[in-house]
């Protein structure tokens, strides 16, 4: 398979890369053993830049397996360190769409929840309380489109937890198309759920530029492609 089964770049420079993942392709290396985005791009600079051997490319941040999106990575271990820094201190703001069956009530609010792991099922379960090995979790979320059947609500997380938007949406009983993890009633053909890294804002860790990478929905996919549409108009 080429490398855009996998990903596809959004920018690039001497010290970032953005690229749009494809869902289905982990970010960084697992027990799956199965072969990780960043190695995808490592594989990509080499040619590109004709360089043998090792390759520097630094994950800034990942999203789940089954979502699509964008994700950033470091050309150079100074601008990840800069990256990370800017993760810690909040100044890097992201974006997701997200596309539910049930209308979210209210239509937009804060949801604040304390998420507890079970790493054995992989997967996350959100309180009102604080719990015993429970981590703080924040999301702002609006309604911003709906179809005949699904509803298009975009997710600002506040704080980054492993799975903290398939499970906090669940929660307020509005589980993400497809995710029959955290409670969806059926999954998708390919296995994707109607999760989307949409956009990042951040300040560029050299030039100190304000950036802003925006992220095109999965072309494959006709419901994407409906709000992607509506969107532009």
């Amino acid at each position: 398979m080429s490398l855009e089964s996998y990903f596809s770049v959004l920018y690039e420079d001497n010290h970032l890369i953005a690229v749009h993942k494809k869902s289905g392709v982990l970010v960084q290396g697992d027990a799956t053993g199965d072969k990780p985005l960043s190695e995808w791009v490592k594989d990509y600079l080499r040619d590109k830049y004709q360089k043998p051997g090792n390759v520097f490319c630094g994950v800034i941040h990942r999203i789940d397996r089954p979502v699509s999106g964008v994700v950033l990575l470091a050309k150079t271990s100074k601008a990840l360190e800069r990256m990370n820094k800017q993760f810690a201190d909040k100044i890097i703001r992201k974006t997701y769409w997200a596309v539910v069956a049930q209308i979210p009530d209210p239509t937009g609010a804060t949801l604040k929840h304390w998420l507890t792991k079970d790493a054995q099922r992989n997967v996350a379960r959100a309180f009102d309380k604080e719990v015993k090995d429970s981590k703080y979790c924040e999301l702002n979320y609006r309604l911003i489109d709906s179809s005949d059947r699904y509803y298009l609500v975009e997710v600002q997380p506040i704080t980054g937890r492993a799975h903290q938007i398939r499970c906090q949406l669940a929660t307020i009983g509005c589980p993400i198309k497809g995710d029959l993890k955290y409670g969806a009633p059926r999954s998708n053909p390919d296995g994707r759920i109607h999760l989307h890294a949409r956009k990042v804002e951040f300040d560029h860790p050299v030039t100190k530029e304000k950036m802003v990478i925006q992220c095109p929905v999965p072309e494959e996919d006709t419901l994407w492609n409906y709000f992607e549409d509506k969107a532009k108009v």
